[in-house]
């Protein structure tokens, strides 16, 4: 990434969610129901923590925005104390994740009109960090090259996944520097197996939902498919950083619709939308139990937890001594 495109790329980190599907996992880990992104599975940081060291690969922290809610003050706090913090946008409730992608996106905008924008989910495992990053900063470049497009990273599958969404490529654009380009003919979200096992032996690609875009790109999707929930958005651009933002963010807020961004606008397949596919690495989105535990006896480790995810009767607290075995076992996953 040259030194131009480097000052043009910011990351949003979506960190609103409430991880319910991992909840079983987290509530035997602390005892409570905290967000899966403010937990640490394995080794020494939360998933958000990790997400950020490896974002700081190749984006760094000032340039780098978490989205985040209200009611997770005080793990934020605690996320964040005594460290270098990112900036951070906190929302005053859930509105789904076009409203933080819209948000995220008029605000760095203001910040800085010429913005390239990469999105991250707050929960995903990739163990081989300084590959997956590499490219998402040749996606950057790409992007700089073709502002028109939204760059969605796929990943190579390796079976006939039914909890994840699937892309299916279509026209391709020509090679660049990360490798082809295509667009997006179809989303299948959460398919059935018969549909997985087509997509799968088609060519079809994981939706990591990691994707690049001009800030401007990613506003302009947004007053076409979501005209309502724009005007509400950029309404608040006006108010940044004055004594009137948290009455005029919670009064949009609680009139707002809450919406899917993949749902209202990507399963549009809107022409501007196209795919790039990693290079071969482990990735994984922690969205489960049972996801979590594949991926980490794939890697060779089997937490204290096992037990529990797997159905069977936990009589002693948990410790961490699986988490230390696997911060030694796989120091390059960063965690």
């Amino acid at each position: 990434m040259g030194s131009e495109q480097r000052d043009r790329a910011w990351a949003v980190v979506l960190a609103g969610g409430q991880g319910v599907r991992l909840r079983p996992l987290t509530r035997h880990l602390y005892g409570d129901d905290r967000p899966k992104q403010f937990a640490v599975i394995a080794g020494g940081r939360s998933l958000l923590q990790q997400t950020l060291k490896r974002v700081g690969l190749r984006i760094p922290c000032e340039r780098t925005l978490v989205m985040a809610l209200r009611e997770h003050a005080s793990f934020l706090e605690s996320e964040f104390a005594g460290a270098p913090a990112p900036r951070l946008l906190v929302q005053p409730s859930d509105r789904g994740t076009a409203a933080a992608i819209l948000l995220a996106a008029h605000r760095i905008s203001w910040w800085d009109p010429q913005a390239i924008i990469a999105l991250f989910p707050s929960d995903h495992f990739v163990l081989e960090e300084t590959a997956f990053m590499d490219h998402v900063a040749g996606v950057v470049v790409t992007v700089e090259q073709r502002p028109e497009c939204m760059i969605l990273l796929g990943a190579q599958p390796t079976d006939p996944e039914t909890e994840y969404g699937w892309i299916e490529p279509g026209e391709p654009l020509g090679q660049t520097a990360i490798g082809p380009l295509y667009r997006v003919r179809r989303f299948w979200e959460k398919p059935t197996l018969e549909t997985a096992r087509v997509c799968l032996a088609s060519g079809g690609l994981w939706n990591t939902f990691v994707a690049v875009a001009k800030a401007s790109t990613l506003i302009d999707l947004g007053r076409q498919w979501l005209p309502a929930l724009h005007r509400q958005v950029a309404r608040l651009a006006q108010f940044a950083d004055t004594a009137n933002a948290s009455r005029e963010m919670q009064e949009t807020y609680t009139a707002m619709q809450s919406v899917n961004f993949s749902k209202a606008v990507l399963d549009h397949c809107p022409p501007s939308l196209v795919v790039s596919r990693l290079p071969a690495l482990t990735w994984c989105d922690w969205g489960t139990p049972e996801r979590v535990l594949e991926s980490l006896r794939r890697q060779g480790v089997l937490p204290p937890w096992a037990a529990a995810v797997e159905g069977r009767s936990v009589n002693a607290a948990p410790d961490r001594t699986g988490e230390r075995t696997l911060t030694s076992m796989t120091g390059a996953i960063g965690c």
